[in-house]
């Protein structure tokens, strides 16, 4: 398993050294890239990695790092406050990001 250090060390090493050089942000059926405003459904990406982070002293530190390919080939990540239970999700959004699937956890 490769270690990826901090969350913002981890951010770092996805876009430098695999090419995920794109930022997502979560919304309720979506996830949209920043740059464009262009909006994936959950059937148009898929999780390569996940990464969890936790704090040492605060729970609020807590993040879980997505590293996410879509269909048309864009790679980035996303970063959510400590998994798909902490927003108001779509049920497909849920699954798509659970980490409790049969994906890997580094």
């Amino acid at each position: 398993m490769k270690d990826y250090g901090t969350l913002s060390q981890a951010i770092n090493k996805l876009k430098l050294e695999e090419g995920y050089e794109h930022d997502f942000n979560l919304r309720d059926e979506e996830i949209e890239l920043k740059s464009s405003e262009t909006t994936f459904a959950a059937h148009e990406f898929e999780v390569d990695k996940v990464l969890r982070f936790e704090g040492m002293s605060n729970p609020d530190d807590n993040a879980i790092l997505y590293a996410i390919t879509t269909a048309d080939g864009k790679k980035g990540t996303l970063v959510d406050g400590y998994g798909i239970s902490s927003g108001q999700l779509s049920k497909s959004m849920q699954e798509k990001l659970d980490l409790k699937q049969n994906r890997p956890i580094n």
